[in-house]
Protein backbone atom coordinates (compact mmCIF):
# COMPACT_ATOMS: atom_id res chain seq x y z
CA UNK A 1 0.00 0.00 0.00
CA UNK A 2 2.79 2.16 0.61
CA UNK A 3 4.54 1.89 -2.59
CA UNK A 4 1.32 2.27 -4.60
CA UNK A 5 0.84 5.48 -2.34
CA UNK A 6 4.21 6.36 -3.86
CA UNK A 7 3.44 6.25 -7.51
CA UNK A 8 0.27 7.80 -6.92
CA UNK A 9 1.93 11.18 -5.18
CA UNK A 10 4.71 10.51 -8.49
CA UNK A 11 2.37 10.73 -11.06
CA UNK A 12 0.08 13.26 -9.19
CA UNK A 13 2.74 16.05 -8.69
CA UNK A 14 5.08 15.55 -11.50
CA UNK A 15 1.71 16.14 -14.15
CA UNK A 16 0.54 18.87 -11.93
CA UNK A 17 3.75 20.33 -12.28
CA UNK A 18 3.22 20.71 -16.48
CA UNK A 19 2.43 24.13 -17.76
CA UNK A 20 0.41 22.77 -20.44
CA UNK A 21 -1.53 20.30 -18.04
CA UNK A 22 -2.35 23.44 -15.60
CA UNK A 23 -3.55 25.51 -18.82
CA UNK A 24 -5.84 22.35 -19.96
CA UNK A 25 -7.26 22.60 -15.99
CA UNK A 26 -7.56 26.57 -15.47
CA UNK A 27 -6.34 28.23 -19.39
CA UNK A 28 -9.75 26.99 -20.92
CA UNK A 29 -12.21 27.67 -18.17
CA UNK A 30 -10.55 31.10 -17.80
CA UNK A 31 -10.94 32.01 -21.50
CA UNK A 32 -14.84 30.85 -21.04
CA UNK A 33 -15.26 33.22 -18.36
CA UNK A 34 -13.58 35.99 -20.18
CA UNK A 35 -15.85 35.54 -23.34
CA UNK A 36 -18.90 35.18 -21.56
CA UNK A 37 -18.44 38.63 -19.45
CA UNK A 38 -17.01 40.34 -23.41
CA UNK A 39 -20.62 38.97 -24.75
CA UNK A 40 -22.53 40.21 -21.82
CA UNK A 41 -21.30 43.36 -21.96
CA UNK A 42 -22.23 43.59 -25.78
CA UNK A 43 -25.68 42.44 -24.34
CA UNK A 44 -26.03 44.99 -22.22
CA UNK A 45 -24.90 47.76 -24.17
CA UNK A 46 -27.43 49.91 -25.63
CA UNK A 47 -25.49 51.41 -28.38
CA UNK A 48 -24.37 47.78 -29.67
CA UNK A 49 -27.34 46.58 -29.76
CA UNK A 50 -28.59 49.01 -31.42
CA UNK A 51 -26.04 48.94 -34.33
CA UNK A 52 -26.92 45.34 -34.51
CA UNK A 53 -30.82 45.73 -34.48
CA UNK A 54 -30.38 47.90 -37.87
CA UNK A 55 -28.20 45.74 -39.16
CA UNK A 56 -30.47 43.00 -38.84
CA UNK A 57 -33.92 44.70 -39.28
CA UNK A 58 -32.76 47.48 -41.96
CA UNK A 59 -33.85 51.14 -41.07
CA UNK A 60 -37.94 51.16 -41.29
CA UNK A 61 -39.63 53.95 -43.10
CA UNK A 62 -43.40 54.60 -43.85
CA UNK A 63 -44.09 55.93 -47.12
CA UNK A 64 -47.16 57.44 -48.53
CA UNK A 65 -49.07 55.27 -51.10
CA UNK A 66 -52.11 55.00 -52.65
CA UNK A 67 -55.16 52.41 -53.27
CA UNK A 68 -57.92 52.25 -55.22
CA UNK A 69 -60.97 50.27 -53.49
CA UNK A 70 -63.17 48.70 -56.71
CA UNK A 71 -65.02 45.98 -54.01
CA UNK A 72 -66.26 48.73 -52.00
CA UNK A 73 -64.81 47.33 -48.41
CA UNK A 74 -62.42 50.35 -47.11
CA UNK A 75 -65.20 52.82 -44.99
CA UNK A 76 -62.53 53.97 -42.91
CA UNK A 77 -58.81 53.76 -41.66
CA UNK A 78 -57.96 52.46 -38.48
CA UNK A 79 -56.70 54.79 -35.94
CA UNK A 80 -54.24 52.55 -35.10
CA UNK A 81 -52.55 53.49 -39.09
CA UNK A 82 -50.45 56.57 -38.93
CA UNK A 83 -52.40 59.40 -41.00
CA UNK A 84 -51.73 59.77 -44.41
CA UNK A 85 -49.94 56.47 -45.55
CA UNK A 86 -53.05 55.35 -47.43
CA UNK A 87 -54.58 57.91 -49.77
CA UNK A 88 -57.44 56.50 -51.52
CA UNK A 89 -57.95 57.13 -55.48
CA UNK A 90 -61.59 57.34 -57.19
CA UNK A 91 -59.67 54.95 -59.90
CA UNK A 92 -56.46 53.58 -61.05
CA UNK A 93 -55.68 56.13 -63.50
CA UNK A 94 -55.93 58.69 -61.07
CA UNK A 95 -53.78 56.40 -59.08
CA UNK A 96 -51.23 55.61 -61.95
CA UNK A 97 -51.20 59.74 -62.39
CA UNK A 98 -50.05 60.08 -58.86
CA UNK A 99 -47.27 57.47 -59.03
CA UNK A 100 -45.83 59.19 -61.77
CA UNK A 101 -45.80 62.58 -60.18
CA UNK A 102 -44.23 60.94 -56.58
CA UNK A 103 -46.92 61.85 -54.80
CA UNK A 104 -46.76 57.92 -53.57
CA UNK A 105 -44.66 55.17 -53.97
CA UNK A 106 -46.81 52.52 -55.11
CA UNK A 107 -50.44 51.74 -54.86
CA UNK A 108 -53.22 48.76 -54.19
CA UNK A 109 -55.68 47.98 -56.27
CA UNK A 110 -58.54 46.03 -54.53
CA UNK A 111 -60.68 44.31 -57.40
CA UNK A 112 -64.83 44.40 -56.98
CA UNK A 113 -64.58 40.86 -56.80
CA UNK A 114 -62.14 40.96 -53.78
CA UNK A 115 -64.63 39.03 -51.02
CA UNK A 116 -64.77 35.84 -54.07
CA UNK A 117 -61.02 35.85 -54.93
CA UNK A 118 -59.27 37.19 -52.53
CA UNK A 119 -56.36 39.08 -54.68
CA UNK A 120 -55.14 42.36 -54.45
CA UNK A 121 -52.75 43.52 -56.72
CA UNK A 122 -49.90 46.12 -55.94
CA UNK A 123 -48.42 48.04 -57.90
CA UNK A 124 -44.72 50.23 -57.62
CA UNK A 125 -42.80 51.32 -60.50
CA UNK A 126 -39.17 50.00 -59.50
CA UNK A 127 -37.83 46.93 -58.94
CA UNK A 128 -37.06 45.34 -55.66
CA UNK A 129 -37.59 41.72 -54.69
CA UNK A 130 -36.45 42.07 -51.01
CA UNK A 131 -38.04 45.04 -49.56
CA UNK A 132 -41.36 44.71 -52.72
CA UNK A 133 -44.21 44.22 -50.50
CA UNK A 134 -43.72 47.53 -49.25
CA UNK A 135 -46.21 47.86 -46.29
CA UNK A 136 -48.36 45.26 -47.51
CA UNK A 137 -48.89 43.90 -43.98
CA UNK A 138 -50.44 47.39 -43.27
CA UNK A 139 -52.84 47.60 -45.91
CA UNK A 140 -53.77 43.88 -45.11
CA UNK A 141 -54.81 45.28 -41.47
CA UNK A 142 -56.71 47.60 -42.68
CA UNK A 143 -58.78 45.32 -45.28
CA UNK A 144 -59.01 43.14 -41.99
CA UNK A 145 -60.24 46.04 -39.61
CA UNK A 146 -62.80 46.94 -42.13
CA UNK A 147 -64.16 43.46 -42.90
CA UNK A 148 -64.78 43.17 -39.50
CA UNK A 149 -66.72 46.77 -39.42
CA UNK A 150 -64.21 48.74 -37.98
CA UNK A 151 -63.91 46.78 -34.78
CA UNK A 152 -60.04 46.35 -34.22
CA UNK A 153 -60.03 44.19 -31.20
CA UNK A 154 -61.84 41.44 -32.92
CA UNK A 155 -59.42 41.91 -36.05
CA UNK A 156 -56.48 41.96 -33.33
CA UNK A 157 -58.06 38.50 -31.49
CA UNK A 158 -58.27 36.86 -35.16
CA UNK A 159 -54.60 37.04 -35.52
CA UNK A 160 -53.85 35.19 -32.27
CA UNK A 161 -54.11 35.86 -28.28
CA UNK A 162 -53.59 38.90 -26.78
CA UNK A 163 -52.16 37.32 -23.86
CA UNK A 164 -51.05 33.78 -24.14
CA UNK A 165 -50.44 32.11 -20.81
CA UNK A 166 -48.39 28.55 -21.11
CA UNK A 167 -48.87 25.91 -18.48
CA UNK A 168 -47.26 22.50 -18.39
CA UNK A 169 -48.34 19.77 -16.62
CA UNK A 170 -44.58 18.24 -16.25
CA UNK A 171 -42.86 18.44 -13.05
CA UNK A 172 -40.10 20.03 -14.17
CA UNK A 173 -39.67 23.06 -17.16
CA UNK A 174 -40.72 22.16 -20.78
CA UNK A 175 -37.38 22.93 -22.89
CA UNK A 176 -38.73 24.49 -26.57
CA UNK A 177 -37.55 22.61 -29.48
CA UNK A 178 -37.42 25.74 -31.42
CA UNK A 179 -34.56 27.12 -29.46
CA UNK A 180 -30.98 26.33 -30.44
CA UNK A 181 -30.13 25.47 -27.08
CA UNK A 182 -31.95 22.52 -27.23
CA UNK A 183 -29.82 21.07 -29.52
CA UNK A 184 -26.32 23.03 -28.27
CA UNK A 185 -26.20 21.71 -24.74
CA UNK A 186 -26.19 18.36 -25.23
CA UNK A 187 -23.71 18.89 -28.42
CA UNK A 188 -22.03 20.89 -25.84
CA UNK A 189 -21.87 17.98 -22.94
CA UNK A 190 -21.34 14.99 -25.06
CA UNK A 191 -17.79 17.06 -26.39
CA UNK A 192 -16.90 17.98 -22.94
CA UNK A 193 -17.29 14.57 -21.51
CA UNK A 194 -15.51 12.89 -24.88
CA UNK A 195 -12.66 15.15 -24.22
CA UNK A 196 -12.57 14.75 -20.51
CA UNK A 197 -12.60 11.01 -20.38
CA UNK A 198 -10.41 10.36 -23.50
CA UNK A 199 -8.03 12.84 -22.18
CA UNK A 200 -7.73 11.71 -18.53
CA UNK A 201 -7.03 8.33 -19.92
CA UNK A 202 -4.62 9.32 -23.01
CA UNK A 203 -2.24 10.63 -19.87
CA UNK A 204 -1.92 6.86 -18.47
CA UNK A 205 -1.16 5.29 -21.67
CA UNK A 206 1.30 8.19 -22.15
CA UNK A 207 2.90 7.22 -19.00
CA UNK A 208 3.46 4.04 -19.18
CA UNK A 209 4.70 4.33 -23.13
CA UNK A 210 7.49 7.35 -21.79
CA UNK A 211 8.58 4.92 -19.07
CA UNK A 212 9.03 1.79 -21.40
CA UNK A 213 10.60 3.59 -23.82
CA UNK A 214 13.31 5.68 -21.88
CA UNK A 215 13.72 2.43 -19.74
CA UNK A 216 12.59 4.20 -16.58
CA UNK A 217 9.82 1.05 -16.25
CA UNK A 218 13.17 -1.14 -15.62
CA UNK A 219 14.07 0.99 -12.29
CA UNK A 220 10.44 1.13 -11.19
CA UNK A 221 10.00 -2.75 -11.21
CA UNK A 222 13.47 -3.42 -8.90
CA UNK A 223 10.70 -1.65 -5.97
CA UNK A 224 7.59 -2.22 -6.88
CA UNK A 225 5.42 -4.82 -8.35
CA UNK A 226 3.44 -4.20 -11.90
CA UNK A 227 -0.21 -4.03 -9.57
CA UNK A 228 1.30 -1.66 -7.42
CA UNK A 229 2.45 0.45 -10.31
CA UNK A 230 -1.06 0.47 -12.43
CA UNK A 231 -2.94 0.72 -9.02
CA UNK A 232 -1.23 4.11 -8.41
CA UNK A 233 -1.03 5.47 -11.56
CA UNK A 234 -4.66 4.64 -12.38
CA UNK A 235 -5.45 6.10 -8.92
CA UNK A 236 -2.93 9.09 -9.30
CA UNK A 237 -4.11 10.44 -12.93
CA UNK A 238 -7.66 9.53 -11.83
CA UNK A 239 -7.55 12.41 -9.01
CA UNK A 240 -6.16 15.05 -11.15
CA UNK A 241 -8.74 13.91 -14.32
CA UNK A 242 -11.71 14.38 -11.59
CA UNK A 243 -10.29 17.70 -10.47
CA UNK A 244 -10.47 18.93 -14.11
CA UNK A 245 -13.48 17.93 -14.92
CA UNK A 246 -14.91 19.69 -11.22
CA UNK A 247 -13.22 22.62 -13.00
CA UNK A 248 -14.44 22.40 -16.14
CA UNK A 249 -17.82 21.33 -15.05
CA UNK A 250 -18.25 23.90 -12.29
CA UNK A 251 -17.50 27.23 -14.18
CA UNK A 252 -19.88 25.73 -17.03
CA UNK A 253 -22.46 25.32 -14.58
CA UNK A 254 -21.67 28.47 -13.37
CA UNK A 255 -22.00 30.41 -16.46
CA UNK A 256 -24.87 28.67 -17.74
CA UNK A 257 -26.37 29.50 -14.11
CA UNK A 258 -25.35 33.58 -14.97
CA UNK A 259 -26.43 33.14 -18.35
CA UNK A 260 -29.87 32.76 -17.69
CA UNK A 261 -30.64 36.10 -16.34
CA UNK A 262 -27.96 37.91 -18.25
CA UNK A 263 -29.22 36.23 -21.75
CA UNK A 264 -32.35 35.17 -20.78
CA UNK A 265 -31.86 31.44 -21.10
CA UNK A 266 -35.25 29.52 -20.36
CA UNK A 267 -34.98 27.94 -16.82
CA UNK A 268 -35.75 24.63 -18.57
CA UNK A 269 -31.95 24.97 -20.05
CA UNK A 270 -30.34 25.62 -16.39
CA UNK A 271 -28.80 22.19 -15.68
CA UNK A 272 -29.47 20.73 -12.32
CA UNK A 273 -27.25 19.76 -8.89
CA UNK A 274 -27.79 16.20 -9.56
CA UNK A 275 -26.45 16.26 -13.26
CA UNK A 276 -23.12 17.42 -11.73
CA UNK A 277 -23.31 14.80 -9.62
CA UNK A 278 -24.25 11.80 -12.12
CA UNK A 279 -21.60 13.41 -14.34
CA UNK A 280 -18.78 13.23 -11.77
CA UNK A 281 -20.00 9.65 -11.34
CA UNK A 282 -19.80 8.48 -14.86
CA UNK A 283 -16.54 10.35 -15.24
CA UNK A 284 -15.19 8.00 -12.63
CA UNK A 285 -16.76 4.98 -14.24
CA UNK A 286 -15.31 6.06 -17.76
CA UNK A 287 -12.15 6.82 -16.57
CA UNK A 288 -11.65 4.04 -14.69
CA UNK A 289 -12.60 1.51 -17.85
CA UNK A 290 -10.99 3.72 -20.54
CA UNK A 291 -7.52 4.30 -18.68
CA UNK A 292 -7.09 0.66 -17.41
CA UNK A 293 -8.05 -0.44 -21.16
CA UNK A 294 -4.85 2.38 -22.08
CA UNK A 295 -2.76 1.12 -19.84
CA UNK A 296 -2.97 -2.32 -21.37
CA UNK A 297 -2.14 -0.61 -24.39
CA UNK A 298 0.74 0.95 -22.77
CA UNK A 299 2.27 -2.47 -21.12
CA UNK A 300 2.12 -4.39 -24.97
CA UNK A 301 3.56 -1.38 -27.14
CA UNK A 302 7.72 -0.62 -26.72
CA UNK A 303 6.99 3.56 -27.79
CA UNK A 304 5.18 6.07 -27.43
CA UNK A 305 4.39 6.67 -31.34
CA UNK A 306 3.26 3.06 -31.69
CA UNK A 307 0.93 3.98 -28.59
CA UNK A 308 -0.73 6.57 -30.28
CA UNK A 309 -1.16 4.46 -33.30
CA UNK A 310 -2.84 1.75 -31.71
CA UNK A 311 -5.17 4.11 -29.35
CA UNK A 312 -8.07 3.11 -32.07
CA UNK A 313 -8.74 0.28 -31.14
CA UNK A 314 -9.59 1.34 -27.27
CA UNK A 315 -11.02 4.40 -28.10
CA UNK A 316 -13.16 3.14 -30.89
CA UNK A 317 -16.81 2.52 -29.06
CA UNK A 318 -16.04 5.94 -27.49
CA UNK A 319 -16.29 7.40 -30.77
CA UNK A 320 -19.88 5.82 -31.41
CA UNK A 321 -21.60 8.38 -29.48
CA UNK A 322 -19.83 11.22 -31.48
CA UNK A 323 -20.83 9.86 -34.76
CA UNK A 324 -24.77 9.33 -33.44
CA UNK A 325 -24.35 12.68 -32.23
CA UNK A 326 -27.31 13.80 -33.95
CA UNK A 327 -29.61 10.58 -33.21
CA UNK A 328 -28.79 11.60 -28.96
CA UNK A 329 -29.61 14.80 -29.18
CA UNK A 330 -32.62 14.12 -31.47
CA UNK A 331 -34.45 11.49 -30.00
CA UNK A 332 -33.00 11.23 -26.77
CA UNK A 333 -35.48 8.42 -25.62
CA UNK A 334 -35.01 6.50 -28.79
CA UNK A 335 -33.86 2.37 -28.96
CA UNK A 336 -30.29 3.40 -30.53
CA UNK A 337 -29.79 6.11 -27.76
CA UNK A 338 -30.71 4.02 -24.75
CA UNK A 339 -28.61 1.10 -26.24
CA UNK A 340 -26.17 3.70 -26.00
CA UNK A 341 -26.75 4.76 -22.90
CA UNK A 342 -26.68 1.72 -21.15
CA UNK A 343 -23.84 -0.62 -23.17
CA UNK A 344 -20.30 -0.18 -20.95
CA UNK A 345 -18.20 1.32 -23.41
CA UNK A 346 -20.64 4.08 -25.03
CA UNK A 347 -22.18 4.80 -21.89
CA UNK A 348 -20.27 7.84 -20.22
CA UNK A 349 -20.57 10.29 -23.27
CA UNK A 350 -24.42 8.71 -24.28
CA UNK A 351 -25.63 8.70 -21.10
CA UNK A 352 -24.42 12.29 -20.37
CA UNK A 353 -26.13 13.82 -23.58
CA UNK A 354 -29.26 12.26 -22.66
CA UNK A 355 -29.33 13.35 -18.85
CA UNK A 356 -28.25 17.40 -20.73
CA UNK A 357 -31.55 16.22 -22.88
CA UNK A 358 -33.51 15.67 -19.68
CA UNK A 359 -36.05 13.17 -18.79
CA UNK A 360 -33.59 10.13 -18.25
CA UNK A 361 -35.62 7.62 -15.99
CA UNK A 362 -33.62 7.49 -12.68
CA UNK A 363 -33.73 2.95 -13.10
CA UNK A 364 -31.44 3.83 -16.88
CA UNK A 365 -28.95 6.01 -15.04
CA UNK A 366 -28.88 3.33 -11.88
CA UNK A 367 -28.58 0.42 -14.44
CA UNK A 368 -26.36 2.47 -17.08
CA UNK A 369 -23.90 3.26 -13.89
CA UNK A 370 -23.69 -0.71 -12.44
CA UNK A 371 -23.39 -2.21 -15.61
CA UNK A 372 -20.11 0.37 -15.75
CA UNK A 373 -19.02 -0.68 -11.99
CA UNK A 374 -19.31 -4.58 -13.18
CA UNK A 375 -17.38 -3.38 -16.68
CA UNK A 376 -14.39 -1.48 -14.44
CA UNK A 377 -14.16 -4.12 -12.34
CA UNK A 378 -13.35 -6.72 -15.03
CA UNK A 379 -11.36 -4.65 -17.42
CA UNK A 380 -8.93 -3.47 -14.48
CA UNK A 381 -8.76 -7.00 -13.46
CA UNK A 382 -7.72 -7.95 -16.65
CA UNK A 383 -5.28 -5.22 -17.51
CA UNK A 384 -3.75 -5.96 -13.87
CA UNK A 385 -2.99 -9.35 -15.12
CA UNK A 386 -1.17 -7.98 -18.36
CA UNK A 387 1.00 -5.45 -15.93
CA UNK A 388 3.67 -8.04 -15.39
CA UNK A 389 7.59 -7.59 -15.13
CA UNK A 390 8.50 -9.87 -18.43
CA UNK A 391 5.35 -7.68 -20.94
CA UNK A 392 6.15 -4.21 -19.50
CA UNK A 393 9.92 -4.68 -20.03
CA UNK A 394 9.34 -6.09 -23.31
CA UNK A 395 10.29 -4.44 -26.43
CA UNK A 396 7.43 -6.41 -28.78
CA UNK A 397 5.30 -4.77 -31.18
CA UNK A 398 2.01 -3.70 -30.55
CA UNK A 399 -0.66 -7.06 -32.13
CA UNK A 400 -4.26 -7.15 -32.00
CA UNK A 401 -4.62 -10.54 -31.38
CA UNK A 402 -2.42 -10.25 -28.74
CA UNK A 403 -4.07 -7.49 -27.43
CA UNK A 404 -7.34 -8.83 -26.75
CA UNK A 405 -6.56 -12.41 -25.81
CA UNK A 406 -4.61 -11.00 -22.84
CA UNK A 407 -7.44 -8.99 -22.22
CA UNK A 408 -9.43 -12.19 -21.94
CA UNK A 409 -6.17 -13.73 -19.45
CA UNK A 410 -4.90 -15.66 -22.68
CA UNK A 411 -1.95 -14.68 -22.86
Amino acid sequence: MKKTLLVLKREFFTLLRKPSFLFGMFGVPLISVVIFVIAAQIQKSSQAQSVVEQVVSGTQTIATEGYVDQSGIIQSIPASVPPGVFIAYPDEAATRTALQTGEISAYYLVPQDYLASGEVIYVRPDFNPIGGSGQSDLFEWVLQVNLLEGDSVLATLLNGPLYLEKSSQAGEPQRDEANMMSFYLPYGVTILFYVVILGSASLLLSSVAKEKENRVMEVLMSSVTPRQLLAGKITGLGLLGLIQTSVWMGTSYGLLKVSGSTFNLPAAFQLSVSFLLWGLVFFLLGYAVYASLMAGLGALVPNLREASQSTIVVIAPLIIPMFLINVLISDPHGVASTIMSLFPLTAPVAMMARLSAGGVPLWQIMLSALLLVGTAVLVIRAVAGMFRAQVLLSGQSFNRKMFFKALMGKY
